[in-house]
């Protein structure tokens, strides 16, 4: 099909038949999630991506916000007006359309950009849409979803990019959804291009595509279309006359507009980068680079300080970590083949949150690892391998780069493999935290307890008949309050009293007890049953650990509840101290030998981090509990009661 377009406008829209999509495109969403660290962490991947090869120096990164005239956009009016006839469809369209038409009076407009030097720039562009591997102008300016691959096999492994749609995260970041590009090629030729991302929609009596190209056209004899770019003569925001690329979006987004955040993007994805001397980044007049990087990483204006409150940002560790820890050679399996990192490994008590850096030989960590049931172990730690090991990384990145998934995976063999792996990386480096905590954990020698945990728990008995404390549902209201020294008798007799009275006086007072019961699906067997789930206040649970031995020790005598139950199941929940929990990161097997029933003196069955079938004795459960050398002390719990 042979396509018109509009000759006059300086951007280009392809015309179709009528509007099937009315939609934005789902990427800029995704990445507006992600903000300014997406856009920053994108743009500068890119750069790194196209390094000049052969060459020792560094990829310079330069990052400026600024003001400029809406008049010295290029081809801005064209945009504005077709913005003007959008019409949304649903709820989001229509609230994106408007948040776009508010913004198209300024005539002062906010502006980011990002240009690197040391780089191959584009190539090809004279060539313009020529549909060619080695034209890398026409796959980055007309190609939505495809990314240029390297004829050099380690280059393209080294290559940050791999899903073709991270140039969106430009468009993501303006209010218009509009950014462009400048290009200075090997041969000094300078050129400009740009994309916006609108919906279908009607223009002028005709209908188009959503997708827009700031771009010149040329028909051959056939009459057939090909895009061409403009030279670059235009202001000199946008202007590019050293070999490299140079991104320029208008209408920055209020939120994106922050050096603070922009800085600290910088080091959180690049410090090994930067470190290494691979790349030096300017954020407007500040430079982040091997000798400067420390002054933000070891500066509270830009991070937490103290270790014991690092619990979100973890890269003052991982720095401190990498600069001074030798690494440990680990060895990865993902059914099919062995993988060999190097993991840079550091054990500190301050530690609350224990975080791996999987980092790509590129320089570039493509995320904050939690190792299964160890997220609250005292560690931190830095992953990196080599060239096959980088290759196996990059096929498991989601698109944004930011984690290893499996979900993009479909072929089923290959995504088991990404499965294995993901989970042998837990068990690997949780081996080395094992050891760690047991080099750093050792006992002082046997000791006889049988003693001393005599007396503890006559003190328990003595102490917990002044006062008992409260049990709580899940969701924190209260089952009980906590009650004076009544015995039992006087507690009943007086309760038997007032309901005669009551029901004598023709009066009905049913103290309705203030919580309904949590059901949860729990499995017994091979079968699943519903049964009543409650967590237990710290006020009803006494807790000592002696030794080698742990006492647990739980008062249910009040919850009306629990009347009549004479077993229950107690599961183990890890707490950090903001009270954020952690339900599934705690096995009991990993942390004791065995548990023992006291009122039964029997041995207790325990899976994952449930003790099964503990006695109720006059609504008291007391459990004895061996520890192994790699119970952390400093770890907090929620305690579950299950009936």
């Amino acid at each position: 099909m042979q396509l018109k377009f509009d000759d006059n406008q300086q951007w280009k829209f392809s015309p179709i038949p009528n509007i099937e999509e009315p939609l934005f495109n789902r990427s800029l969403e995704r990445f507006k999630e992600m903000g300014v660290k997406g856009l920053t962490r994108e743009n500068i991947q890119n750069s790194l991506d196209g390094k000049l090869p052969g060459s020792d120096k560094p990829v310079i990164v330069k990052i400026k916000t600024g003001e400029i005239h809406e008049k010295d956009i290029p081809g801005i009016e064209g945009i504005k007006e077709r913005i003007k006839c959008l019409v949304g469809h649903n709820k989001y369209t229509k609230e994106t359309i408007q948040h776009m038409q508010n913004k198209l009076d300024q005539k002062i407009v906010r502006y980011i950009s990002f240009e690197d030097l040391n780089t191959k720039g584009l190539t090809g562009a004279r060539n313009g849409q020529s549909n060619s591997k080695k034209d890398t102008w026409g796959i980055y300016a007309y190609s939505k979803g495809v990314h240029f691959e390297e004829d050099d096999e380690k280059i393209e492994i080294a290559r940050g990019g791999s899903h073709g749609v991270g140039k969106i995260a430009s468009n993501a970041a303006s209010d218009l959804h509009i950014m462009y590009f400048a290009n200075c090629d090997e041969n000094g030729d300078q050129h400009l291009g740009g994309t916006v991302q609108l919906i279908e929609h009607e223009y002028k009596g005709r209908v188009y595509r959503s997708t827009g190209y700031f771009t010149d056209v040329r028909y051959d004899k056939n009459n057939n279309a090909k895009f061409f770019p403009y030279e670059n003569r235009y202001h000199e925001v946008f202007k590019k006359d050293t070999r490299g690329l140079k991104i320029v979006i208008p209408y920055l987004r209020k939120e994106y507009d922050n050096d603070i955040e922009i800085i600290k993007t910088v080091c959180d994805s690049f410090f090994i980068s930067i470190l290494k001397n691979k790349l030096i980044v300017y954020v407007n007049d500040k430079e982040i680079s091997k000798d400067t990087i420390l002054d933000y990483v070891n500066n509270e204006k830009y991070y937490e300080q103290e270790i014991t409150e690092i619990k979100k940002e973890f890269t003052p560790l991982y720095v401190n970590t990498y600069l001074n820890c030798t690494p440990k050679k680990i060895v990865i399996n993902n059914i099919a083949q062995d993988f060999h990192f190097d993991l840079y490994f550091r054990y500190d008590e301050r530690i609350p949150r224990g975080r791996v850096a999987i980092v790509r030989t590129i320089g570039m960590k493509i995320e904050d690892f939690i190792v299964s049931n160890n997220a609250t172990k005292p560690f931190n730690a830095v992953l990196i391998g080599g060239s096959k090991e980088d290759e196996y990384l990059k096929s498991l990145e989601n698109e944004a780069h930011t984690k290893l998934s499996k979900d993009h995976i479909n072929d089923e063999k290959l995504k088991k493999q990404a499965t294995r792996f993901i989970n042998n990386l837990s068990k690997e480096i949780a081996k080395v935290i094992n050891e760690a905590i047991r080099v750093n954990n050792k006992t002082d020698g046997l000791m006889d307890t049988k003693d001393i945990l005599y007396v503890v728990e006559t003190q328990f008995r003595k102490e917990l008949e002044k006062s008992l404390g409260t049990v709580r549902v899940k969701n924190g209201r209260t089952l009980v309050k906590s009650f004076g020294s009544e015995s039992k008798k006087e507690k009943r007799n007086k309760k038997q009293k007032t309901g005669v009275e009551n029901k004598a006086n023709g009066v009905r007072k049913q103290k309705r007890d203030p919580l309904k019961w949590q059901k949860t699906h729990t499995e017994i067997g091979d079968k699943f049953e519903d049964r009543e789930r409650y967590s237990a206040n710290p006020e009803m649970v006494d807790r000592v650990i002696l030794g080698d031995r742990e006492i647990l020790r739980f008062n249910f005598f009040k919850s009306e509840q629990l009347v009549g139950i004479q077993t229950c199941d107690i599961s183990f929940s890890v707490i950090d101290g903001m009270g954020v929990e952690y339900n599934d990161e705690f096995k009991i097997y990993d942390s004791y030998k065995e548990v023992i029933d006291m009122n039964t003196g029997q041995t207790c069955y325990f899976v994952k981090n449930v003790i099964k079938n503990v006695r109720i004795n006059n609504g008291i459960a007391q459990l004895q509990l061996r520890l192994r050398d790699t119970l952390h002390g400093s770890l907090k719990f929620v305690y579950y009661v299950e009936v």
